[in-house]
């Protein structure tokens, strides 16, 4: 089978799949076995403007943008600036993390861990300056501190803009400059950006509405400058190939030049950290990436939701694969399911393990145990008994409650085993099922554990 026989074929399968499942533009790229064999796009970039997608298309790439960050942070390792055990503290002098002043506890590794505990999605604008980085981490002391540092594993943006703030520092310029002098120029790549108005430039796209409105754009197109390091990056599939080959190669380049040690590019993906979970869905996290096991072989990646898109990656270092898929819409995690199991299928032999689904048996006794108010910066879950079921209401506040023009989502949690802690729902039938623990904190205190965060009961 010729390249262009497998570029049809999988452009195909991402028209006819991307079609069933309504999302309205995307592009796929496919690297394997040392060379590029296929790239395809599927739809349009905005639903009102009808603008066609194409592989040279720019997508936001959201909280894939931590990877580059994280490499960043072991580039100036590599260059012994700082340390894994090196503290907030001792990097920021003077600026309060919490408000009890947890800079002095955390370290590097708590941030690129998502293990800091302070508070991780808080999104607060803080301007369009090439001084809104600092800003924003000069605005953490009043962040709540969810657990000590180190005690467990909750997703945090915050923990990256702090990151991208400590790269500032030690360059001398800011996160944007860092990445294109440390990344963007030395992979050379020339679609790959962080301002929306280096984006307008190029065939870029715009995010969507869940369904049934997936044929309506949303009303902001990016998420605050101050965030940056935490999930900026605007890229087409080859530049963000064209990164996953860097860590799949051990640090090196296309052209040999190296960026990263091999020691480096191997301790990222050495784990770090359980991520809470159960049966398939229990995943770890390394440095910046996220790890998985898929049909038993270790895979690599990370993904990235902004405001009505999403982007996927993954990496299976033992087939030499590199597969991402680049989506303006929210509601793609059952086209990326399929589409990689397919891909995946193909070139490794494996496919994405199945999402957790509700059990036979639904009777389980206590669920009032479970109900009340859970609540962090920028997410209010209610969690109630309704007609012998668990019932929650999750809605967001604060800075992001503008962000996707939706309002409050419901939905009905069903236990998936006897241990009474361990749900699943989905927003609707077309979708897979996503997991949630309830957890106690070690002293005592009940949470719950869901799209990777952990979010305090209150009251």
């Amino acid at each position: 089978m010729t390249t262009a026989d497998l570029d049809e074929r999988w452009a195909t399968r991402l028209h006819d799949l991307a079609a069933e499942e309504g999302v309205p533009g995307a592009a796929l790229g496919v690297w394997a076995d040392g060379q590029e064999v296929a790239a395809a796009a599927h739809g349009v970039l905005n639903a009102e403007t009808s603008v066609r997608a194409t592989v040279g298309s720019l997508f936001q790439i959201g909280s894939i943008s931590k990877v580059w960050t994280t490499t960043m942070i072991m580039q100036l390792i590599d260059e012994g600036r700082l340390s894994l055990d090196t503290t907030v503290a001792e990097i920021l002098p003077g600026v309060r993390i919490g408000r009890e002043d947890a800079g002095e506890q955390i370290a590097i590794r708590h941030l690129l861990t998502h293990t800091s505990g302070i508070d991780g999605d808080i999104f607060t604008d803080t301007g369009r300056g090439d001084e809104c980085v600092e800003r924003y981490v000069g605005e953490l002391g009043g962040a709540a501190q969810v657990f000590p540092p180190g005690a467990a594993y909750s997703y945090c943006n915050s923990g990256f803009v702090l990151l991208g703030r400590i790269i500032e520092v030690l360059d001398g310029r800011i996160w944007d400059a860092s990445l294109r002098e440390r990344l963007i120029g030395p992979l050379g790549l020339t679609q790959t950006v962080t301002l929306p108005e280096e984006a307008i430039r190029y065939r870029v796209a715009t995010g969507h509405r869940e369904r049934p409105r997936q044929d309506q754009a949303v009303s902001v197109w990016g998420l605050p400058r101050s965030v940056g390091p935490a999930g900026l990056i605007t890229s087409d599939v080859e530049g963000v190939l064209a990164f996953a080959r860097l860590h799949l190669d051990g640090g090196v380049t296309r052209d040999g030049t190296r960026l990263l040690s091999q020691a480096s590019a191997e301790d990222m993906q050495r784990q770090r950290a359980e991520i809470p979970g159960f049966g398939d869905s229990a995943d770890a996290v390394g440095l910046g990436w996220r790890l998985h096991r898929w049909g038993g072989r270790p895979i690599f990646g990370h993904d990235g939701g902004t405001i009505g898109q999403t982007a996927y990656l993954r990496i299976d270092p033992e087939a030499r694969l590199i597969v991402c898929l680049l989506t303006n819409s929210p509601q793609s995690q059952s086209l990326f399911q399929r589409l990689f199991s397919e891909v995946f299928g193909a070139y490794a032999g494996v496919t994405v393990p199945p999402s957790p689904a509700p059990a036979s048996r639904q009777a389980i006794p206590d669920l009032e145990r479970h109900a009340g108010r859970y609540e962090r910066a920028s997410m209010r879950y209610e969690v109630s008994v309704r007609d012998g079921g668990l019932h929650m209401v999750a809605g967001q506040s604060d800075d992001r409650a503008a962000f996707p023009d939706e309002g409050p989502h419901e939905f009905d949690l069903y236990p998936v085993d006897a241990t009474d802690d361990h749900f699943v729902a989905r927003s609707d039938d077309r979708q897979p099922w996503s997991p949630l623990v309830f957890g106690r904190f070690g002293d005592g205190a009940p949470y719950l554990f869901t799209g990777g965060r952990i979010t305090p009961r209150v009251g």
